[in-house]
């Protein structure tokens, strides 16, 4: 492995508002990597003596650099495509330009985020020739988001991951041209600075801290009662692990990728934007090493592959699923995920307020979580609720925000959950999930009568339309699903909310030395 340090260039950056998604921000923490002297003794060896001299000393570095700002990159990690150094570097090499405003002429007063942005309106014919222009422009022209978003509006998911995302494009939009024989040739800019590109690659090649993982205070329960679970978890809406539940699981026994392909065959399934056959699926997540990985995350599978729903059960802790009573107009409920290491969920708030359940069938997650009133460092919710600004990538956050945790009062919820293990999320818990490895889960949003009345106040907010998920009507859903509750369990509704007031006028009631305590004088009064 690897490990490097890096020097703090520039500040946090933003990206663009996205208008009801959940918008990304780039929080620039990148640090330099000094660029290698040779020992004067080396002009003397040949240049694959060199290579082996240069290597060992890296490797020597490795070990002698333990600092706290170290990271290690992972062993599959390919070298910095075009030799780009985060922007600190240039600080370290006085007489240094950088060649990525020479090459930008006019143009380089632009942030590297809106010039992406700007090149993203290009073909990819037009991207091949401005990057004959110049360095610069080689480098941003290459960058690998850009041709991942052309091989998508262009092939939609019937492509054949090719080692890059721009091979990919090449490969399936002119197959005449032998992609093969080109390899992984590329030009290395020796004088490139850019903290938004090279923090794009960390990212992607960037090996989890064990400080990042270590963290493991979640409340875990193994063959607990429903009346427990109600008890000490739902109804105070509190996270918990729980082990033993998916026991019988045949999903547990038969899930793997020879199982799942060919009992899939043909059928595609949600990755992002597009849709994709499970083999072209794993032909693409075994090669990618990219900063946000795309995910399978299918609300339809249960529909699409009927014997896959019968492989598992709902644990009984989440079989009372008040939104059945609305039958096919439910919204969104159940998925299927599948992603490589590095995928996964950056920090949101699941859909609706509802309350959910994830279980793992394979492999291992890495889940971080606040409570409602505890907006995550770095995360910026707009006031209506219906966007959310937040790192690019879940590696950035833990590079740039997850050690301010550490000192806050409210700490999140953290723990791994492996296979065979089942994480209870609350209503209107913050959270975001990380894959250790290839995972494979099944997850379940539900209501239950302790947040009925929270779904239902969630659903008739007056900007509805824009918060509710998952379904067509969006503005219709509140008024079908609470004639549905009623006419499926009469009063349940008027008794919910008189327990509530009830609940509410409890909390308000002082106690006995309250009552006869007089604040005023410091003495008690009686009053009998």
């Amino acid at each position: 492995m690897l490990r490097f340090r890096t020097l703090l260039a520039s500040p946090y950056r933003k990206r663009k508002k996205q208008p009801k998604t959940g918008r990304k921000t780039r929080a620039t923490r990148s640090d330099a990597v000094p660029r290698k002297q040779c020992h004067r003794t080396d002009e003397l060896r040949q240049p694959h003596q060199l290579e082996t001299v240069e290597q060992e000393e890296e490797e020597e570095e490795a070990e002698a650099e333990d600092g706290e700002l170290g990271f290690h990159l992972k062993s599959s990690a390919r070298s910095n495509a075009h030799g780009v150094q985060p922007l600190g570097n240039l600080f370290l090499s006085p007489n240094a330009t950088n060649s990525r405003n020479t090459g930008l002429g006019a143009l380089q007063n632009l942030t590297d985020e809106l010039l992406l942005e700007i090149l993203g309106l290009l073909s990819a014919t037009q991207l091949g020739i401005l990057a004959t222009v110049s360095k610069s422009f080689y480098i941003f022209c290459n960058h690998e988001p850009l041709w991942r978003n052309l091989v998508l509006e262009a092939l939609g998911g019937d492509f054949s991951f090719n080692r890059s995302w721009k091979s990919t494009y090449v490969a399936g939009c002119h197959p005449s041209f032998d992609v093969g024989s080109v390899g992984d040739l590329g030009l290395e800019i020796r004088d490139f600075y850019s903290d938004y590109v090279f923090q794009s690659w960390l990212c992607a090649n960037l090996e989890m801290k064990p400080e990042w993982l270590e963290r493991d205070n979640i409340v875990r329960k193994r063959g607990i009662s429903v009346e427990e679970f109600v008890r000490s978890f739902e109804e105070p809406n509190k996270p918990v692990l729980l082990e033993g539940c998916m026991d019988g699981w045949l999903a547990l026994e038969k899930w793997n990728r020879d199982y799942l392909v060919k009992t899939c065959s043909g059928v595609r399934f949600s990755v992002g934007p597009v849709e994709m056959r499970l083999e072209d699926y794993f032909c693409y997540s075994d090669q990618t090493r990219e900063e946000r990985p795309l995910y399978l995350f299918d609300p339809k599978f249960g529909e699409k592959v009927p014997v896959l729903g019968l492989d598992y059960e709902v644990p009984v802790y989440f079989r009372e699923d008040l939104f059945s009573v609305l039958g096919n107009e439910r919204p969104d409920y159940r998925w299927i995920i599948i992603g490589p290491s590095g995928s996964g969920s950056s920090f949101h708030i699941d859909p609706n307020s509802t309350s959910a359940w994830n279980a793992v069938i394979t492999g291992s997650k890495k889940w971080v979580l606040f409570p409602p009133d505890v907006v995550p460092p770095g995360v910026h919710p707009s006031p209506d609720g219906a966007e959310v600004a937040c790192p690019v990538s879940i590696n950035e956050w833990f590079m740039n925000f997850y050690g301010a945790t550490k000192s806050w009062k409210k700490k999140p919820v953290e723990c791994i959950c492996k296979a065979g293990e089942v994480i209870f999320v609350p209503s209107g818990w913050w959270h975001m999930v990380i894959n250790l490895e290839e995972s494979i889960a099944i997850t379940q949003n539900y209501v239950s009568s302790r947040n009925l009345l929270n779904v239902l106040d969630f659903l008739k907010k007056p900007n509805a339309s824009t918060l509710v998920s998952g379904t067509r009507d969006r503005v219709n859903l509140h008024d079908k699903f609470k004639k549905a509750v009623e006419a499926k369990f009469p009063g349940k509704i008027d008794q919910l909310m008189l327990e509530a007031e009830d609940k509410a006028a409890l909390q308000k009631k002082p106690s006995f030395w309250d009552s006869v305590t007089d604040s005023k004088a410091g003495a008690f009064t009686f009053s009998f």
